[in-house]
């Protein structure tokens, strides 16, 4: 089969195509097919949809695009313009973490804070705001009172869950600070704040109820019954603030504006 294609090839021209991101293509000597996740000078890296990745070398009519050779090619760069972070912010060059603010974030768990942290890191580190976890919400009020809000020391709060009815939103509503902001979003969990399409799925699995919801979304999903192993899946899917769905964008850059902002005089 390969030596035909090899023979096409030496017939007619071979297109050339950019190995854009979630381009499928098949690797024409081992047959293994994926989406393109990244193209350095080293190679071409395949993710197939069990998530299984292996690079490939742009080799000269090495791979089969909807069963035809192509030789892909590296994407041209984007036309020079302002750096950008991953949340979409102008990236300031050279960096150096601006000295902690007193005002801090909460969010409820280290998940929360690994996804916040690769998104709005940069960010982050501009402004001097330290983010922390809770690991949960049953005790926020007793977490605020110790942290002491006050002028020049704001308290954000990242909830999950965060929605009418809910235990989280009567926890919230036991807040109450002008110096205190409890925001959330309506996910049962973090991980609901990806996109499917960035993991390559249709939809976030429906959870029975008295199921444990990460562990039934494994099932369901099909993926091995390891949630370290599957954050680090979701988490290394998550590239800019276009994986996130919006209702998570929004509260955190509301929390980031208001741990920043500065008191009324």
């Amino acid at each position: 089969m390969l030596a035909d294609h090899r023979r096409w090839s030496r017939k007619k021209p071979i297109p050339r195509v950019a190995a854009e991101r979630d381009l499928v293509v098949e690797d024409a000597d081992s047959g293994f097919c994926g989406a393109v996740v990244a193209c350095d000078k080293h190679g071409v890296t395949l993710e197939d949809r069990f998530g299984n990745r292996r690079v490939f070398p742009l080799t000269e009519a090495g791979f089969l695009l909807e069963g035809r050779p192509v030789t892909l090619v590296r994407p041209r760069r984007p036309a020079a313009g302002p750096l950008r972070s991953a949340s979409g912010s102008i990236a300031v060059p050279g960096l150096r973490a601006r000295v902690a603010r007193e005002s801090r974030i909460y969010v409820e768990g280290v998940h929360d804070a690994e996804l916040v942290e690769k998104i709005w890191g940069h960010d982050l580190r501009v402004e001097g705001v330290v983010v922390e976890y809770l690991e949960g919400v049953d005790d926020l009020p007793a977490v605020v009172a110790e942290f002491g809000p006050g002028p020049g020391r704001r308290l954000g709060v990242l909830v999950d869950h965060l929605v009418e009815g809910s235990k989280e939103s009567r926890i919230a509503a036991q807040v109450s600070s002008p110096y205190v902001l409890v925001t959330g979003h309506p996910f049962v969990d973090i991980w609901q704040a990806v996109k499917p399409a960035a993991l390559r799925i249709g939809a976030w699995p429906q959870v029975p109820p008295g199921v444990p919801w990460k562990e039934g979304v494994l099932a369901a999903l099909g993926w091995p019954p390891d949630v370290g192993a599957a954050w680090r899946r979701i988490l290394g899917a998550v590239n800019s603030y276009a994986d996130l769905e919006p209702q998570l964008l929004g509260r955190v850059e509301e929390l980031i504006d208001f741990v920043t902002a500065p008191d009324p005089s």
